[in-house]
């Protein structure tokens, strides 16, 4: 090996230790914001939206427009949207969602989702077939769910 061979695999062995110790000491302990993604939201927004059309949400509650009504559950049917997609739902109250996992996993995915400081409980659900998400109401009270596209 030659000298200048040498030294160019010393120099991105140090880029590499380097990179990985930056990564490393920056990191958060905390479960992070997923609202902020930085540069890899940008790079996503990119490729355009990747929100689900309400109009090929249907559901068994009472609907108008995008806005649900609905006491103790709800089940939503999502259309085939040819690619993944995300689901969006926002509603000024807790409230639960299930959904199965994208892909070829065999796992329903259940989450309860609670309003933030001031904002509103936003859930955002992988889909990327035909499928079917259920929602509900904590406590069994009526619940509003607006199926959004941001």
């Amino acid at each position: 090996m030659s000298g200048r061979q040498k030294l160019l695999l010393v120099a991105v062995t140090v880029l590499l230790v380097a990179g990985f110790v930056i990564a490393i000491g920056a990191g958060r302990a905390d479960r992070g914001d997923p609202a902020d993604a930085g540069a890899l939201g940008w790079l996503g927004r990119l490729g355009g939206s990747t929100a689900l059309d309400p109009a090929t949400v249907r559901a068994d509650c009472d609907r108008t427009g995008d806005v649900l009504t609905f006491v103790g559950g709800c089940v939503l049917r999502v259309a085939d949207p040819g690619a993944l997609r995300t689901l969006v739902l926002r509603s000024a109250a807790a409230f639960t969602v299930a959904a199965p996992a994208p892909g070829d996993a065999d796992l329903t995915v259940r989450d309860d989702v609670t309003p933030a400081d001031g904002d509103e409980a936003v859930a955002k659900i992988a889909v990327d077939r035909a499928t079917e998400v259920g929602l509900g109401c904590p406590g069994g009270v009526s619940c509003t769910v607006t199926i959004a596209t941001s």
